[in-house]
């Protein structure tokens, strides 16, 4: 295949007008097509259905015999808690299993670091003159929206395939101590499937900080949510910042929510003993206790962690084909015209793509006026500010396949006519 910058005007006009023909005929279909989010499908969702059958009006106490109807366990049933430190890469004292939503958790930490401060020996962040957090760039968007929505400046960092650029990560956190922190999603990072090499968990780990409340938000969405043979693998990022000295460093997330249910599942919160003591003592004035019940019912359902990555082999049997067809479409209809890129991940819920620099917004736009949402162009930056207007999320999950077929081969025929008429062919 010839790159279209080497083709002659008339060439590209022919090839503009074929395009043109293709996009005009899909206008006509009057599609409904909609892959912004990484929602799992309901295929995924009925994986999950015996969940619901684990605990009965006779049958709801843990295993310890505790009433899961009634009142306390402020850190979640040990059992639970015990499954999900393995799942998490952390011993049980250093978690705490929440409500359904990890987001809630990874909000709620910032406000507490906002209105406490992280412990006694802190200033809360809100009286601090000026709040900056570093932000790997493409990341996700509802991270930086949290930011966003405190007042709290995004300093955007390129992502690698090894994870942040730790040259200027390591070169900010040096030099500002208004930089509190940063943003990570280890393993097949949103949107570009990145996963974080050791030396990046060990950079992050024993790097200086001017800020001595210097934070790692460590969100930990996809941590067997494979499309290989087996998960990947990241380096503790917990045991790492404790070998260098800085144990209370890292708050780590995680969920069920792309396991069993999004709407009903389990989060989690993990870190040192002193961070989850910390965590422990505003949760107490929040709280009398989390859902016990559906606690119960995941450690049911999942026994242990060969239960959750048999189950996980089941979601990847449903999504891998979704996947080959985002990168079939997309080979057959760009690749060698060096008009684009796309990542290849291994795992995660998301394909990240480059359209020609300056032509993300109008792709989106004619593929919307075609009858296809795609994640808005810009959104997978802080504050939607995409210096390149080129990147595009493509999440291919919750669509049946023929659908992301075609909403892909639109997004591909988007890109050609957007990237001609850059070239001046119009």
């Amino acid at each position: 295949m010839t790159e279209f910058s080497v083709l002659p005007p008339e060439e590209l006009q022919a090839i503009k007008t074929g395009l043109l023909k293709r996009y005009t005929a899909i206008c006509d279909r009057e599609l409904s097509l909609d892959i912004t989010r990484g929602k799992p499908s309901p295929e995924q969702l009925d994986l999950s259905a015996g969940l619901l059958e684990t605990v009965d009006a006779r049958d709801y106490t843990s295993s310890a015999g505790t009433d899961c109807r009634n009142y306390g366990g402020l850190d979640g049933l040990p059992e639970v808690r015990q499954l999900f430190a393995e799942y998490m890469g952390v011993r049980p004292e250093e978690i705490i299993i929440g409500g359904n939503s990890s987001l809630n958790l990874m909000y709620d930490t910032f406000l507490r670091a906002m209105v406490h401060g992280l412990g006694a020996s802190h200033t809360p962040w809100c009286r601090e003159p000026q709040l900056k957090f570093i932000c790997p760039s493409p990341g996700y968007d509802r991270h930086f929206a949290i930011c966003e929505q405190l007042g709290i400046e995004m300093i955007p960092v390129d992502m690698t395939d090894d994870g942040p650029d730790m040259d200027a990560v390591e070169s900010l956190a040096a030099a500002d101590e208004a930089i509190k922190g940063i943003w990570c999603v280890p393993l097949y990072s949103n949107p570009t499937g990145a996963i974080y090499s050791d030396d990046t968990v060990d950079r992050l780990a024993r790097m200086t900080t001017r800020a001595a409340d210097f934070r790692i938000f460590w969100d930990n969405a996809y941590a067997v949510h494979y499309l290989g043979e087996r998960p990947g693998r990241v380096r503790s990022i917990l045991e790492a910042c404790k070998a260098a000295g800085c144990p209370e460093r890292p708050f780590l997330f995680g969920s069920t929510s792309k396991i069993t249910f999004p709407g009903a599942g389990l989060a989690m919160i993990a870190g040192s003993a002193t961070n989850m003591e910390w965590v422990r003592s505003h949760l107490f004035f929040q709280t009398i206790g989390p859902d016990k019940l559906n606690q119960l019912r995941h450690v049911r359902f999942l026994k242990n962690m060969d239960g959750i990555l048999a189950h996980m082999e089941k979601h990847a049997a449903v999504i891998r084909p979704r996947f080959q067809v985002v990168e079939d479409v997309l080979n057959t209809e760009l690749a060698g015209k060096g008009i684009a890129a796309w990542t290849r991940p291994e795992g995660g819920y998301f394909v990240s793509f480059d359209a020609p620099d300056g032509c993300a917004r109008t792709v989106v736009k004619m593929a919307a006026d075609a009858g296809v949402k795609l994640t808005p162009a810009g959104a997978t930056y802080p504050l939607r500010n995409d210096p390149c207007d080129s990147n595009i999320r493509i999440a291919p999950t919750f669509a049946s396949i023929e659908d992301v077929r075609t909403a892909v081969e639109v997004l591909a025929i988007c890109t050609q006519i957007a990237a001609i008429d850059q070239l001046g062919a119009v």
